[in-house]
């Protein structure tokens, strides 16, 4: 059985250089789920388990019928109320959208059924926030940040920087994805795409 990794079927939208470049980002399927607060609290770290139970679902579900796929990397959209980037705020005050991209062949009714059965058998709550989302970016700007999550001001500032000599303007949510898992990752090497779309 052949298995469908969209790393490498949409290798441009899951690798980036440490300089920033304009790409065009497709719609896509997601399983997603949104939450408000500090990404170090509770809530953070249940809502990610649940989107997690739930792609292994949505996987598992489909594997048995005979198409089988990768459970991709963790992406996350950033903002907050007021105007600005969510590290003006204070941490509590962010709002987030944790996603992991599903194959553009995964309905609505699957990730359902599936996530009914998964809640039978983990009794998360949160797996009932979870749903299937359509997510298109069009014209954005990436870039690589290497390093904690907390040094990301600057890789952001080179950014910002590209996107104003380039005449562009912000055209959406603050996106990023998690190449490396930082359980099993020292912070100096942690590698996260950070990504704006523009207009």
């Amino acid at each position: 059985m052949l298995k469908t990794d969209l790393t490498k079927v949409h290798k441009e939208l899951y690798t980036a250089k440490s300089q920033p470049a304009l790409i065009f980002v497709p719609a896509g399927h997601y399983v997603a789920i949104t939450g408000k607060g500090d990404p170090d609290g509770p809530v953070f770290a249940e809502s990610t388990q649940a989107l997690y139970t739930a792609a292994y679902s949505v996987k598992n579900a489909y594997k048995q019928a005979g198409q089988d796929f990768t459970v991709s990397k963790l992406e996350g959209t950033w903002w907050v109320e007021q105007e600005g980037y969510p590290r003006d705020a204070p941490r509590e005050e962010w709002h987030w959208q944790l996603l992991i991209r599903m194959p553009d062949y995964v309905t609505s009714t699957i990730v359902q059924h599936a996530l009914k059965t998964a809640f039978q058998k983990k009794q998360l709550p949160l797996l009932q926030k979870v749903s299937l989302v359509t997510l298109a970016e069009g014209r954005s700007v990436q870039i690589l940040h290497t390093g904690p999550y907390s040094e990301e001001p600057a890789t952001l500032k080179v950014m910002e920087h590209f996107i104003k000599e380039e005449g562009l303007v912000y055209n959406g949510r603050h996106h990023e994805i998690y190449l490396s898992d930082p359980r099993k990752t020292a912070p100096a090497k942690m590698k996260t795409i950070l990504r704006q779309p523009v207009k």
